[in-house]
């Protein structure tokens, strides 16, 4: 499940909430009750690990040069 990051528009507050693709975005501020926090638009959390295509220089086309 994804991790998505909120922030409180009224208080100032950041917290970061797992949730179901599918799951409404939350509107209750944690930290003082209120119903104006938002969903922030951050950078994902996909990692590439090991040596695959990626690493090989093969993804643009022309290869590692020597």
């Amino acid at each position: 499940m994804p991790t998505y990051e909120y922030r409180c528009q009224s208080c100032k507050a950041e917290f970061e909430q797992v949730q179901s693709i599918n799951a409404d975005p939350i509107k209750i501020c944690p930290e003082c009750g209120k119903d104006t926090a938002q969903r922030m638009i951050s950078s994902g959390n996909f990692v590439l690990k090991g040596s695959g295509w990626y690493s090989d220089g093969y993804s643009s086309g022309g290869g590692k040069s020597e």
